[in-house]
């Protein structure tokens, strides 16, 4: 504690010499009592009653002079202002954006990242004054209000304590929307309570962000009447492997036998050796010893011998401080053909691909000229989920289909993606090998004559990056996907390029159509993270499905408009069955698979429009003033005097 000196040295000599002052004063004081004595001592006493009009003898005990200097000492000390340097202050609207994400349930701080968070925020509003209100907002993927502004500390512990952990990966750009809302005029907010302290007019407000980071810059965002605190939440040093994926498709030498593949990352600073174990159905199949080193990552097969259908797992025996993304799943459904329709002009190579034997036993492909996605035909088919996958060849429909699409030399006309200027001989410079479009595709030597860099949606992800940018990229749509290859591979000058003589064209052919046709399983897509739609087809005439989860309990979904079923509550990592009529009509998996999240080494800095917030990891000194308390000390001590004084024939 420190106090603040708010005399000089003069001024405190001055104040020094009030007290001496008023014990010469009381000795001043005649002190007659009246007593009945005799005669014989009336002369003495009256001596005494000159005496006492001296100052120098000596002090009698008082309470009354007791209390007179220390009522004077309690109003000296308020008029110093002294103060004293103490914790930050909260301000009188204040915002606590709590970050729910995976990555928050890592234990390197006990007993995780999220608890630790609630006990820093439920200190904050202890600290609460009369009149200041707060809101909660817990946010992941997206944000919800967990108790708009009330002044009610009782209710905010309450709702604090009702924050849950999930499985979700992280964006602050949504929990900033409904944080500007309430705080920046012209808000969108949809909140309605009764106890809510939202006003038309702008208010200032401070913004507590506690997270450990792990999410995208947000772009484009104004703070406005925000004044942002970011408290950063976990160790730096803390160490964790991830499995960043897992896939299944046939080996290249056997196309009978099933291969996983698996990567593993390691986001600690030291070198890592852990087991990775395979497990069948729940039974342990194989199980290989892996080392990885420190920010890298190491990739691992399994031989899935005479395995057809069945759930695989995948499961590192490590102990370290995040669990969630140590076990993965993939789902192993019966193949059925998938529903392909090829638009194009004419590309002599992409057919050859598409018409061999391999293609046409995992795909039924229907090719049409660009005028037939003008028409009333491809209008109510791809209205209606007629397909699985839309090849558009150098076109682009008015309507996008109810399906996954590929467009080539083009750019998906969905929200959110844009493309750049053409430009002339980009030069391929890496490529996303892990997943499942590019497996076992080597692009090294490929030229390519132009091509325009593709820029895809929140989500998306790049295959084929280029030194002039991206060359292939897919990303999300309402539980389709989207893929987008940046140049031609035959125009009307069989000019485009030479990747359709290589011979991994024909294996990324076949990679799109088990892929993105969904030849595998009757999902949109195998790729399925927490919170996101999965969206299953059937053949049958029900229309109701029933989705297991991992728990054991069910959901029953119901048929939409668009001949599928959009189930919405793949919320935790593991494995799902689809019930059909009562029996397993297939399976899929949801996983973490988040680089972002796997690693935990907390952000110091927050980028927010153009505006950069620092971490702050411990409490901001502020200086206190206690001046009023020694007010109202000095009052109850003046009000004792005066008690004392009326009763001071007692004492």
């Amino acid at each position: 504690m420190q106090w603040a000196n708010m005399l000089s040295w003069w001024q405190w000599i001055v104040v020094g010499a009030v007290p001496p002052a008023i014990v010469l004063l009381y000795f001043l004081k005649l002190k007659r009592q009246p007593l009945a004595v005799p005669s014989t001592y009336l002369w003495h006493k009256s001596i005494e009653d000159l005496h006492v009009n001296s100052i120098w003898q000596r002090l009698r005990q008082s309470l009354l002079l007791f209390l007179q200097l220390l009522l004077l000492a309690l109003l000296l000390l308020s008029l110093a202002g002294p103060s004293w340097m103490g914790s930050e202050q909260l301000g009188e609207r204040s915002i606590f954006l709590i970050d729910t994400s995976a990555s928050m349930g890592a234990t390197d701080i006990e007993p995780t990242r999220l608890e630790y968070a609630k006990q820093q925020v439920a200190q904050r509003i202890d600290e609460m004054r009369s009149g200041d209100v707060a809101m909660i907002v817990s946010f992941a993927d997206s944000a919800k209000v967990e108790q708009s502004f009330t002044d009610n500390r009782n209710e905010l512990r309450r709702r604090l304590q009702e924050v849950k952990q999930t499985n979700r990966s992280t964006s602050l750009a949504e929990a900033l929307r409904v944080a500007s809302g309430l705080a920046n005029p012209g808000r969108t907010s949809n909140i309605e309570d009764s106890r809510d302290f939202q006003v038309a007019d702008a208010q200032e407000a401070t913004l507590y962000i506690y997270s450990d980071g792990r999410f995208p810059d947000v772009k484009n965002f104004a703070l406005g009447n925000l004044t942002p605190v970011y408290h950063p939440i976990g160790t730096e040093t803390v160490s964790n492997l991830s499995i960043a994926a897992l896939t299944t498709s046939p080996r290249e030498d056997q196309p009978e036998t099933l291969q996983a593949f698996a990567r593993v990352k390691n986001d600690g600073p030291e070198k890592a050796t852990v087991d990775v174990e395979v497990f069948i159905d729940g039974e342990l199949d194989n199980a290989k010893r892996l080392e990885v080193e420190p920010g890298e990552s190491s990739g691992v097969a399994f031989d899935l011998e005479g395995l057809k259908s069945g759930m695989l797992k995948l499961r590192l025996d490590a102990k370290d401080a995040l669990a969630v993304d140590n076990t993965a799943w993939n789902a192993i459904n019966v193949p059925r053909r998938a529903k392909v329709l090829f638009v194009t002009p004419g590309n002599e190579p992409l057919e050859i691909a598409l018409g061999t034997d391999r293609a046409r036993e995992v795909a039924d492909i229907t090719q049409h000229a660009p005028a037939f996605i003008k028409g009333a035909e491809y209008r109510k088919q791809a209205a209606s989920g007629g397909y699985d996958l839309v090849i558009f060849d150098r076109c682009r429909p008015e309507q996008m289909p109810q399906a996954n699409t590929l467009f080539i030399g083009r750019a998906p006309p969905s929200e959110g993606w844009k493309a750049g200027e053409k430009v002339a001989a980009p030069q391929i410079i890496d490529s996303d090998r892990s997943h499942p479009l590019m497996q076992i595709v080597e692009l090294g030597n490929v030229l390519i004559a132009e091509a325009i860099p593709l820029f895809p949606p929140p989500g998306g992800t790049v295959l084929i990056d280029a030194n002039a940018g991206a060359m292939f990229a897919i990303g999300p749509r309402e539980g389709y996907e989207d893929a987008a290859l940046g140049f031609t591979l035959i125009d009307e000058d069989r000019v485009g390029s030479d990747w359709v003589l290589k011979a991994s064209f024909p294996v990324f052919v076949l990679n799109a159509l088990e892929y993105l046709g969904g030849s595998r399983t009757s999902l949109a897509t195998d790729n399925v993270q927490p919170g996101q739609t999965v969206t299953w087809r059937s053949d049958t005439a029900g229309e109701t499905i029933a989705v297991k989860l991992p728990d054991g309990s069910t959901v029953d979904v119901g048929r939409s408009k668009l001949n599928a079923f959009k189930f919405t509550g793949a919320s935790e990592v593991g494995a799902y069955d689809v019930l059909e009529g009562g029996k397993v009509a297939g399976k899929f998996a949801v996983n973490l698979f988040d680089s972002l999240e796997s690693d935990l080494a907390p952000r110091m800095e927050l980028k927010v429009g153009d505006s950069k917030v620092s971490g702050i990891t411990a409490r901001q000194p502020a200086r206190r003033d206690v001046w009023k308390l020694l007010v109202l000390a000095a009052l109850a001590v003046l009000l004792f005097e005066w008690y004392i004084y009326n009763r001071r024939v007692y004492i």
